[in-house]
């Protein structure tokens, strides 16, 4: 039996040190016929561990509806990783942050009426025992104990930063350990001497979060873990991008140079991320902490192994000190060859927005949550009282887009982004509110918010009532047959000689949403920074394929462009 266990001053592996040198692949984030690729190309750069969150809401988007296989094979993704004779580290949560929707944490959880988040509350902890007891079905029996490759897992995601709920982290300890957990439990905050008191227990391993400064880190963290082994167990090689912004990215050097100081004390390290992979679909999250900002569709991360899976200077350079220290194979894998270039027509089909529903009328706007609709589109409508225009038209509060239309003529765009609430409307009768959840925010006291029109909707001081609530289903929106002026439904067709990685470019579009054979690739923007949606090729075949465009707004040409490489966006000067 192969053990795992922490020693004075190192990681034990059989009794002997060990320098854990991981990296983070998000399962959920990368094409599961890509993973072993991604998981080979990591192994290349040095790497002898490989580390995922395990994101609950892509599991069990609907309550009682767990789901393990595809996309969330977690066990298959921990397989592959010992196939290629790694360690891998688990990271349950509940709460991931990670920029994904909601924080990992699923819809129908957090607004469950008085529910209380991230701490020892009955209804919080009875559900999130469940969960746990479900993903350690699945990483229990693949402990390095019991022949498998599992040697780490956390408790709970920085939460320092958030509580200091004992109970609650002992409430998890418990659970995962009944549920046969035995490798080493660890916790991991920013080296913060408050964070790193409030977000562990005695007994649980310390591990720190940050991406420079390393020495000065490793000392506040040896301050608050006195014995074992170091580990940064999140050490940011780069960072996330949101719309509006740059594309941000770490100079390879420096990058390069913090690791070396790391690995260089001895410490053990998890890079994240080694390879970022893509926010597909809507799964993007959001952050807000004082103006809302939706992460882009790309989750690049300017990591060593990009977007689309292959290595950057990046890579070379953490690839140069890890042979410092650790066995590295002779050859690296090849760089990014450019992708196929061409360009497919768009016929536009017309408005794809579907009619109101006959639902009964409420008083006030139902939110996302009260229509149990998890997609990012809900569409409001209510009867104007007769008024002479125009009128001032006041939302309490907008969550996160909304396209306001009088008797079916667009007025205006109110953007929670940029505090906007109200805005002038003529006389009509009708009144419609196309409103766009844009990301879920993922971290702090945010998470769980309500999406929709929240509160009171009033017309010249006086609130509007009678309203009707319809989802929109993008799925099916997208595989209808309903101009390329304003909102459309647009579709085209591109031959390949076999399936092959993609860049399409968006630059030609307003804002919306773009599919390939059906496969939901993501948002796309006419804002910065992003201007390419990535298309992993096993989603494109050999002969025919479909492109299809939901645009919100504007399509300037109606013509798909597939360019030679990722345009990720400005980048810091």
């Amino acid at each position: 039996m192969t053990t795992f266990t922490i020693g004075e001053t190192d990681f034990l592996l059989d009794g002997r040190p060990h320098q854990v040198i991981s990296g983070t692949l998000h399962y959920f984030r990368i094409h599961p016929e890509h993973w072993a690729d991604r998981i080979r190309t990591a192994k290349a750069m040095g790497l002898n561990t490989i580390e995922t969150y395990v994101a609950w809401n892509a599991h069990e988007p609907v309550q009682g509806e767990w789901d393990a296989t595809g996309w969330n094979d977690l066990g298959r993704f921990l397989d592959l990783i010992a196939a290629e004779g790694l360690h891998a580290i688990v990271r349950p949560g509940p709460y991931i942050c990670a920029e994904w929707h909601n924080g990992g944490l699923p819809v129908w959880l957090t607004s469950t009426p008085g529910i209380g988040i991230r701490r020892s509350e009955p209804q919080f902890v009875a559900a999130v025992s469940e969960y746990l007891r479900r993903v350690y079905e699945i990483v229990a029996p693949r402990q390095i104990d019991r022949g498998g490759n599992v040697v780490l897992v956390q408790i709970e995601n920085e939460y320092g930063a958030y509580g200091s709920d004992k109970d609650y982290l002992r409430e998890l300890v418990r659970v995962t350990k009944d549920a046969g957990i035995t490798v080493p439990l660890t916790t991991v905050d920013q080296p913060m001497p408050w964070m790193l008191e409030a977000g562990s227990l005695p007994g649980l391993h310390l591990t720190g979060s940050f991406g420079s400064r390393s020495a000065e880190r490793l000392a506040t963290l040896r301050e608050h873990q006195p014995t074992g082994p170091l580990m940064c167990s999140e050490f940011w090689d780069g960072w996330f991008d949101w719309w509006g912004s740059i594309h941000h990215t770490t100079d390879p050097a420096a990058s390069a140079h913090d690791l070396d100081v790391l690995l260089a004390a001895g410490a053990s390290v998890n890079i994240y991320m080694v390879h970022g992979g893509t926010n597909f679909g809507t799964t993007n999250g959001a952050n807000d902490k004082g103006r809302f900002d939706p992460i882009v569709t790309s989750y690049d991360y300017d990591a060593p192994i990009d977007e689309s899976g292959h290595p950057t200077a990046k890579y070379h350079a953490f690839r140069d000190v890890i042979a410092k220290y650790a066995p590295v194979v002779e050859s690296a894998p090849p760089a990014r060859p450019k992708a196929p270039v061409f360009e497919a027509p768009l016929g536009g089909e017309g408005d794809w927005m579907p009619a109101s529903a006959a639902s009964a009328p409420s008083d006030a706007p139902a939110t996302f949550e009260q229509l149990g609709h998890l997609g990012p589109l809900v569409r409001y409508d209510v009867d104007l009282p007769a008024f002479v225009g125009p009128a001032a038209l006041v939302f309490d509060e907008v969550r996160d887009l909304a396209w306001v239309h009088v008797d079916g003529t667009p007025v205006g765009r109110l953007s929670r982004s940029l505090g906007e609430r109200a805005l002038t409307i003529p006389a009509g009768s009708r009144l419609t509110v196309l409103v766009e959840d844009q990301g879920r925010v993922n971290y702090a006291d945010r998470l769980g918010e309500a999406k929709g029109l929240i509160g009171a909707v009033s017309l010249n001081g006086t609130a509007l009532t009678g309203w009707t609530a319809t989802p929109i289903d993008l799925t099916a929106v997208a595989g209808s047959h309903p101009s390329t002026v304003g909102r459309a439904l647009l579709r085209g067709s591109f031959d390949l000689d076999a399936p092959a990685d993609l860049f399409l470019d968006t630059a030609a579009w307003g804002k919306g949403f773009a599919f390939v054979n059906g496969f939901f690739l993501g948002r796309y923007w006419n804002t910065v920074p992003q201007r390419t949606l990535y298309v992993p090729a096993p989603v494109t075949r050999a002969g025919g394929n479909e492109v299809v465009v939901l645009e919100l707004e504007h399509a300037i040409e109606p013509v798909a462009r597939f360019v030679s490489g990722p345009a990720l966006g400005p980048m810091e000067e």
